[in-house]
């Protein structure tokens, strides 16, 4: 790649974020933030679709495909020592949808 203004800032960027998010305590506050605000987007997801009852086939289609998509691209990745911050906090949110939308079924089912 070029070393562009863009692409160098984009660098800096990154490692600045990558050294903030090393402090465990700071990690886990993004990965719990994240849970938290994919537990949100599911529930609103939900309420949103069972409200407009036509859209819930066509809103599970595309979470099951989002779901199995973002599954695909972060457990694809060969194990190393070194984590991928933005892979690693959209798996978490990811898992907060996962979770809001298990929570529903079990009020539903009730």
């Amino acid at each position: 790649m070029q070393k562009t203004r863009l692409n160098t800032l984009y660098e800096i960027i990154c490692n600045n974020l990558s050294q903030t998010f090393s402090n465990p305590w700071r990690n886990l506050f993004l990965n719990l933030t994240s849970i938290l605000a994919g537990f949100f987007i599911g529930q609103a997801i939900a309420t949103i679709a069972g409200q407009e009852s036509y859209w819930e086939i066509t809103v599970g289609i595309i979470l099951l495909i989002f779901t199995e998509v973002s599954s695909k691209v972060v457990y694809s990745k060969k194990k190393t020592k070194k984590k991928i911050l933005w892979l690693e906090t959209f798996n978490f949110f990811k898992m907060g949808i996962i979770y809001s939308l298990y929570i529903e079924a079990l009020k539903l089912g009730s």
